[in-house]
């Protein structure tokens, strides 16, 4: 199933250039990327556009136990169609 995005906004700002930037990286091969902004720029909403350009599976990681739910929620919106899927380690350290 295609990834469809669901949302009633648009990109505007600096988010078409980003959105962008990051799906020519994809499509010539870059292995990994970080989208920089502060808080309430849009960030979720940038890589929401980029899934659907681009068309793959992604990988979300987030530092912030209390921010993996937020996200979750928004992704869901985003992407009402598609499995979204979320995991919260429960140790606060790594342990050998």
């Amino acid at each position: 199933m295609a990834f469809q995005l669901t949302s009633q906004y648009t990109p505007s700002g600096d988010q078409p250039g980003a959105i962008d930037q990051l799906v020519n990286a994809v499509n010539e091969g870059e292995k990994a990327q970080v989208l920089l902004g502060v808080t309430g720029s849009g960030k979720t909403f940038t890589i929401a556009n980029v899934i659907q350009q681009v068309q793959r599976p992604t990988l979300i990681l987030s530092h912030n136990k209390t921010l993996v739910a937020q996200l979750y929620g928004e992704f869901r919106q985003f992407f009402p169609e598609n499995a979204v899927e979320y995991f919260v380690s429960y140790y606060d350290y790594y342990q050998p």
